[in-house]
């Protein structure tokens, strides 16, 4: 029987569409064979700054799939390479990490670079926010419709705060919290 990923893919791909998905550890068999196999074709490196970090992220793809196992849909191979360096407290701490992907499509290095920033951007505005700021993660609610109910109240507090410009969501919710004027100003009631 197929794996789960592999299902996914094979849906994706019956429904004439595209995938580009990170390799994780729950496809040893596939990622241990990009690993061994990967040869890039094509590189973008790229330097960002801020919050107290410098990264550097080398983005390179491989369209040969020698001795990679049969997957849905599989064109590209991709592998990030990473190296973080964070400043606190005049001492820097560098990491690197190595990351892979699959997609069901070609196209450059850059491109497929500013494909996986994008998902990071998602992931740090709203997964990240919901899980850390709103504690949805360790929420204690089980009940079906509860957890429906709790998510639209989540997502609407959310989107309630981007409207009225907040860029920080754990301040705008401390904000909600310390007092009426806030709430009344995000229900715009006077």
């Amino acid at each position: 029987m197929p794996s789960a990923p592999k299902k996914t893919a094979q849906v994706i791909i019956d429904t004439k569409n595209d995938y580009l998905g990170a390799l994780k550890g729950n496809q040893s068999g596939l990622l241990k064979a990009v690993e061994d196999n990967f040869i890039p074709v094509q590189s973008d490196f790229q330097i960002n700054k801020g919050h107290g970090r410098i990264e550097k992220r080398t983005v390179s793809i491989c369209q040969n799939l020698d001795g990679i196992p049969d997957f849905p849909g599989l064109k590209t191979l991709i592998r990030v390479e990473s190296e973080r360096h964070i400043y606190r407290a005049n001492i820097v701490e560098v990491s690197t990490e190595t990351r892979y992907y699959i997609a069901s499509f070609i196209d450059t290095a850059k491109a497929f670079a500013e494909r996986i920033r994008g998902y990071w951007g998602v992931e740090n505005k709203v997964h990240y926010v919901r899980d850390v700021t709103q504690a949805e993660d360790v929420s204690r609610i089980r009940t079906t419709p509860l957890i429906q109910s709790w998510a639209i109240a989540r997502n609407l507090a959310l989107n309630l705060y981007r409207d009225i410009g907040f860029q920080n969501m754990a301040q705008a919710q401390r904000m909600a919290g310390f007092g009426l004027n806030t709430l009344i100003e995000l229900f715009r009631m006077k």
